[in-house]
């Protein structure tokens, strides 16, 4: 895939990538198996673990945690109203979309109490080990603290296209707009109205700016992380797209992110025109 060749460009030491389809790996540039930190990217991985959890039972998604008036919905869908790096409560419950990593901290505590098992190892037997994640780890905030591989990642997008440790419903509804209206900051990006998110995925819709391609779907989700680091899955056309690097997200990936992601889709139309003749 000729699209991937861009990230030999980037303005960085070190960087990897990968496309997967529902058919499999579709193209690969860079050392697959390098680990990175995560950054932000550590949260789709948290709240899928959280998923998994809510469809065994040992929690429930309107149940009550975090603030007063908050629950595991509001903390995965950043509207419980903590601030981003701390407790400090600087909304009413589902009134604003303030973004916070200690959100998903009070979130991962909250799960360990009601479980009885810490949450790395939740997320470790919960994602980690049924995808074979073996290079995945969570070594400290359920908000920012993983680091992975693309070839980890890349199994885990094959997961959000075709989920064989949640129902299909539950992908639905994690990845569908939470609160809607609601209007936040979407970080390195500025403010949103409004900033669509679901449960632990942030979701385009018609955002702009946005760090996804102008040919991604509106319903295209995924993260990105302060890290470098990305990955997307457009449900239109059954594409998900992992990008890792060792710079922090500034202007370059301002620049060559949706670059990247508009070759990529356009690459994949492509081999399937070619497939189909």
């Amino acid at each position: 895939m000729r699209a991937l060749e861009q990230i030999r460009d980037w303005p960085v030491r070190h960087a990897a990538a990968g496309v997967v389809d529902a058919h499999g790996v579709a193209g690969t540039e860079g050392d697959l198996d390098r680990v990175f930190a995560l950054a932000s990217v550590t949260k789709p991985l948290a709240a899928y673990a959280v998923l998994v959890a809510v469809e065994e039972g040992a929690i429930e998604l309107d149940q009550p945690a975090g603030p007063p008036g908050s629950t595991v919905r509001h903390l995965l869908s950043h509207t419980a109203g903590l601030a981003f790096d701390t407790t400090v409560i600087m909304a009413e419950p589902g009134q604003r979309r303030i973004y916070s990593s200690a959100g998903f901290e009070v979130l991962a505590e909250f799960l360990t109490r009601e479980t009885g098992i810490e949450f790395p190892e939740y997320l470790r037997q919960a994602v980690f080990e049924p995808l074979g994640m073996k290079s995945s780890v969570l070594a400290g905030s359920a908000g920012h603290a993983a680091r992975s591989t693309v070839n980890d990642l890349l199994r885990f997008a094959a997961e959000l296209l075709n989920p064989i440790l949640i129902s299909g419903d539950m992908l639905t509804a994690a990845t569908s707009v939470q609160f809607p209206g609601v209007g936040g900051v979407l970080p390195g990006y500025g403010s949103q109205r409004p900033n669509d998110w679901g449960l632990g995925f942030e979701i385009r819709d018609h955002k702009t700016s946005h760090w996804t391609g102008g040919a991604n779907s509106p319903r295209t989700y995924g993260h990105f992380g302060q890290s470098g680091t990305f990955l997307w899955v457009d449900p239109e056309i059954e594409v998900a797209c992992v990008a890792l690097s060792d710079e922090n997200f500034g202007d370059w990936a301002r620049a060559v992110w949706p670059t990247l992601s508009d070759a990529v889709i356009a690459d994949m139309q492509r081999i399937r025109d070619t497939a189909e003749k």
